[in-house]
């Protein structure tokens, strides 16, 4: 990898100088999908090179797919029957066959980075260098300096954060807590399996909710106390934040009479697709009531169709790579609850949006205002140099970058997080040394900006503390 990669030219010593600033600065992950089992014990079997870079992947699943490559054979077993890939080699080796379908991708780019600086490979994935390349991650993988607590120390990472559903016993969180561990893995209150009637399972998280809660759940009333009382557990295992996944920003109040008739409703399998967005709306006040009450940071993730693929769905289940972002409305959608809560100080609420036209159109006159409400990270698919690129084009000079809260890799494939984290804070130096060299930016205040995007915006958007 060229030490000047995501540099342009024009500002090549600039962006560079910037970079270097904080290109050893601690990272603070405050949002993402890895796994809490990898850290409740010092050892962990990886299992094959496969298991690790290839499986928890989903950008890597729909670029192969997307070229005709059946998911089985990646060795994603059918939940409809069928013969499916079991041999890694083979799949490793197709995976390297096809490894040129991701030139200029940020998959290749994070791959690429991790082949050199965590793996110490110096040569690119080949056809012809795969098995080797297999056969020197898998030795590695069994060496104790492998270990998930060990690669947490090598990262140099401050705070790592998982996305925990509501019904979840936290039974990985408390193993990590009680181990005595020092490092900071903490889970995030997702409490979208218990709020959307549509969730397939839904009816039986809530089941799962009551057993977790005091007083079961019989009303609306018992359910917003087991909520609360969920948050407050997992805030003892250093919970900073919830998140909220929701097709569209919709919010609006119904009245404790309304909220428990559908509540009943959904309980006895009636609710209607309008009960289910009408009650999700309602929600997303409450959830921001909570908030400042008990100081949970509020993160809204928008604007995604999941599953587009049907029969994808049916035949593998989430996360193989259907999912496609929709456009977003925000200025309506949001007037309820930031007429409610926006301009009160104890609410912190973070958006993410994979529809970049709402960026300078809503999104940044919004944070532009409202106290309560920051703009989240380029997320998903915008997550790349031009991505970043095009987020700061349009946010900051309407909102202002102390209205943004930094980057989180929202990553479930734990050895790419150094290689995002390394991707966002060039694209900042890039983009900063720009501004340096057109004269609007002095040199110290580009300093200070590049710190605050490498660790300074999300330390405080998620652990609190006053701008410098």
């Amino acid at each position: 990898m060229s030490d000047r990669r995501l540099f342009d030219p024009a500002v090549l010593t600039e962006a560079t100088a910037l970079y270097k600033l904080v290109q050893d600065t601690p990272i603070f992950s405050p949002h993402g999908h890895v796994n809490p089992r990898l850290f409740t014990a010092e050892s962990y079997d990886w299992g094959t090179p496969v298991d690790l870079l290839i499986m928890p992947d989903h950008y890597l699943f729909r670029m192969l797919y997307s070229q005709g490559i059946p998911l089985t054979q990646l060795g994603i077993p059918s939940q409809t029957g069928g013969d499916v890939e079991r041999d890694h080699r083979k799949i490793w080796q197709l995976f390297a066959d096809h490894f040129y379908l991701f030139r200029a991708t940020p998959s290749a780019i994070w791959l690429a980075d991790q082949f050199q600086r965590v793996f110490g490979l110096q040569t690119p994935l080949l056809p012809t260098n795969a098995q080797s390349h297999y056969d020197a991650i898998a030795e590695q993988l069994t060496r104790p300096e492998f270990t998930p607590r060990r690669l947490y120390e090598r990262f140099n990472i401050a705070l790592l954060a998982t996305t925990d559903f509501a019904s979840d016993p936290l039974t990985d969180h408390r193993a990590i807590r009680d181990s005595g561990w020092a490092g900071q893995v903490i889970p995030t209150f997702r409490p979208d399996d218990v709020v959307n009637f549509e969730h397939p399972t839904w009816r039986k998280n809530i089941e799962a909710l009551a057993d977790l809660t005091d007083g079961g759940v019989k009303d609306y009333a018992s359910y917003i106390q087991a909520l609360e009382q969920r948050r407050s557990t997992f805030k003892t295992l250093g919970a900073k934040a919830t998140d909220h996944g929701v097709v569209s920003a919709y919010t609006g109040h119904l009245t404790a009479t309304e909220s428990d008739a559908i509540f009943q409703r959904a309980l006895m399998g009636q609710a209607t697709a309008e009960d289910a967005t009408r009650f999700r709306g309602h929600m997303l006040l409450e959830m921001a009531r909570m908030s400042i009450e008990d100081g949970l940071v509020m993160q809204l993730h928008v604007g995604v169709y999941r599953d587009h693929h049907t029969r994808a769905y049916t035949q593998f289940g989430h996360n193989i790579g259907a999912d496609i972002p929709i456009q977003m409305e925000f200025t309506h959608n949001l007037h309820a609850l930031l007429n409610a809560y926006g301009h009160d100080p104890r609410l912190r609420l973070i958006v993410f949006t994979l529809d970049e036209s709402s960026y300078s159109r809503e999104l940044a006159p919004l944070a532009g205002y409202y106290p309560a409400l920051k703009l989240g990270p380029p997320w998903w698919f915008h997550d790349s140099l031009n991505g970043m690129r095009r987020y700061f084009d349009q946010v900051i000079e309407t909102a202002g970058l102390y209205n943004t809260v930094g980057f989180n890799d929202d990553t479930r494939a734990f050895p790419s997080i150094p290689a995002r984290h390394d991707v966002w804070r060039r694209a900042s130096a890039n983009w900063l040394a720009g501004l340096l060299v057109r004269g609007i930016l002095h040199e110290d205040e580009a300093q200070a900006m590049i710190y605050e995007l490498a660790y300074g915006l999300a330390q405080r958007a998620y652990q609190g503390g006053t701008n410098e």
